[in-house]
């Protein structure tokens, strides 16, 4: 394939999915700088291995670089949470139903369960499809994914009742 043809298809499905991805991106991290990052990254990849793909695979591997990407980056800065003003005085309690969203509930779940629930709920994935985009076991993909939405059910729970 001549240089300038691939090119212009990489710069094609760039512009076709980069909002797509972006907003997968977002949806792993709760931060658009990050996700910026993370779609950043995967781009970079689609770039170094693009005459290796074939059209049908680019999705699927654009999805699996970047939820591999967010895990990894999750792993690297597990313990460093950046935010944009330190804390003001005490955290609001469950009473105050307006602070907590879902995006504070998905940020609570381990990464890989995170990424499960955003795959299966916002990208309206397949369990067999989550399961070969991760490289695990269908089961597991239940599993975690049952285990998530109990866990987003027990947060959410306070301020569903205060909202009644």
């Amino acid at each position: 394939m001549p240089q300038q043809s691939w090119e212009t298809a990489f710069a094609d499905y760039f512009a076709a999915r980069s909002v797509s991805l972006r907003r997968l991106a977002f949806a792993l991290c709760g931060d658009w700088h990050l996700a910026d990052d993370l779609v950043q990254h995967t781009f970079l990849q689609l770039y170094r291995h693009w005459r290796r793909l074939e059209g049908e695979t680019l999705d699927a591997y654009a999805r699996r670089t970047l939820v591999n990407a967010f895990l990894s980056h999750r792993r690297r800065y597990r313990r460093e949470q950046v935010v944009a003003e330190p804390p003001s005085g005490v955290a609001p309690g469950p009473a105050d139903a307006g602070s907590a969203d879902l995006a504070e509930a998905l940020a609570a779940l381990p990464p890989r369960q995170r990424a499960l629930v955003v795959l299966r709920h916002l990208e309206d994935m397949s369990v067999a499809d989550a399961a070969e985009l991760l490289g695990i076991a269908e089961g597991t993909v239940k599993s975690q994914t049952a285990r998530a939405l109990e866990k987003l059910r027990a947060a959410l729970a306070p301020f569903a009742r205060g909202r009644q």
